[in-house]
């Protein structure tokens, strides 16, 4: 998978379209993504000690990774990623349509 923990991304389909944010968990084995403030889910809570009132929760809930892309804040554009190795030998990720690296 091309996009980690920390990625800003952009969802480029789905009733979340054209949205960013930063990715919260990544799963590869599924190959879905949790993004923050997209696709929230009310969860009803029982009280508990931790949480004694309870009530309803909003949290995140998975995309699939098919639906993001990483978002470029130069070109302000979602974009693919490509790898290189660096002057190092480091093996980089860099977006495709500036050329940066990705952080």
């Amino acid at each position: 998978m091309r996009i980690l923990n920390g990625d800003k991304v952009m969802i480029i389909s789905g009733s979340f379209k054209g949205t960013v944010g930063d990715v919260i968990k990544v799963d590869p084995k599924k190959e879905l993504v949790m993004v923050e403030g997209v696709n929230l889910q009310k969860k009803h809570m029982k009280p508990t000690q931790q949480n004694p009132e309870g009530g309803i929760i909003e949290k995140e809930g998975w995309i699939h990774v098919s639906n993001v892309q990483l978002y470029d804040a130069k070109t302000k554009q979602a974009t693919r990623v490509g790898y290189k190795t660096d002057s190092k030998g480091n093996k980089v990720r860099f977006y495709k349509k500036s050329g940066q690296l990705v952080k």
